[in-house]
């Protein structure tokens, strides 16, 4: 199907991008004059991060804050996402139907599929839209933590934040809010997405026991936020159905 084929072409991409950042330098500097990557997302990043740790004492709180700034501006997708999704659970019925019926003609069959998500307002890529727009911030923290000596030597909890976690907790636990994140969104109750339900996790793992264990933190955190998004969205949404 063309939907999944694109979505395993992203998720291709994102794998390849963490792959980047094993294979980075661990040495060098953030230096705003080098080029739009680090005047843009880098520096602002690794100055916003030393400026709440200035304020609070512990880059644990301010990588919290960060994430939590971080969500805030990708938040009108992350809600687009929502309501796509939930759309696409009210019209798998008629997706099931539609596949059902044009077995046998493929062609057929997506030509009547994107009638269908025409006519419900559907992007079945909009899913896509917060992880696309996650990889350079990503990458970005890495740079900011491994670049920045203060950040990458500092410790929160039992963690040397520039070192990957050697109890593995943040990795499970980012792995297992992802797992559930994808739960709240509904990718269990539609085909196209179920298989991501396992692979996420066991992908966000693997990064989260080779990359600085800030990232991992980083990664629990913004799960964290995106669970609740989608609880105080869904409880919004039934309260107007039942009004």
């Amino acid at each position: 199907m063309r939907y999944l084929n694109r979505k395993w072409t992203l998720l291709t991409v994102l794998i390849l991008s963490f792959a980047l950042l094993t294979g980075c330098s661990t040495t060098g500097k953030i230096d705003p004059e080098s080029g739009l990557w680090d005047r843009y997302l880098v520096y602002p990043l690794s100055q916003l991060l030393d400026y709440f740790y200035d304020l609070f004492g512990t880059y644990g709180v301010s990588i919290l804050i960060v994430t939590f700034l971080v969500r805030l501006l990708i938040l009108p997708l992350s809600i687009k996402q929502q309501r796509s999704m939930q759309e696409m659970q009210v019209i798998q019925p008629k997706i099931q139907k539609l596949r059902t019926k044009y077995k046998k003609d493929q062609q057929k069959q997506q030509q009547e599929m994107m009638k269908l998500y025409k006519e419900h307002n559907v992007n079945p890529m909009s899913g896509c839209l917060p992880m696309v727009v996650q990889i350079p911030i990503f990458i970005a923290f890495y740079q900011a933590i491994q670049f920045d000596p203060q950040i990458a030597k500092s410790t929160f909890l039992y963690l040397q934040l520039g070192k990957p976690d050697p109890y593995l907790i943040f990795p499970l636990l980012a792995a297992f809010t992802t797992y559930i994140q994808m739960i709240a969104q509904g990718s269990a109750n539609t085909s196209q997405t179920r298989i991501l339900i396992w692979i996420m996790p066991i992908m966000i793992f693997i990064i989260g026991y080779n990359l600085p264990s800030a990232l991992a933190l980083y990664w629990v955190y913004g799960n964290i936020f995106t669970i609740l998004q989608y609880m105080i969205f869904s409880r919004k949404k039934v309260g107007k159905a039942t009004a």
